[in-house]
């Protein structure tokens, strides 16, 4: 069973924006919540996925090709 598996279809949707390299106010502002939400969703999503830092939340989208990179 997939890890991602794990997430919310709202926590996946704030994983890809934070691979794709945007800050919390722009994700914030993409799909209208706060940018303290969206601080909250990604602690959440290190917490479940079992990362410490956002390097590895970058490493752990790479390695389950989540970066939409071809």
């Amino acid at each position: 069973k997939s890890p991602i598996n794990m997430l919310s279809p709202r926590e996946r949707e704030v994983l890809q924006l934070v691979v794709e390299g945007k800050t919390s106010k722009e994700i914030a502002r993409t799909i209208n919540i706060s940018s303290k939400t969206v601080d909250t969703y990604r602690y959440r999503i290190m917490k479940k996925l079992g990362v410490d830092d956002l390097a590895g939340l970058v490493r752990f989208a790479i390695k389950h090709d989540l970066t939409g990179l071809p």
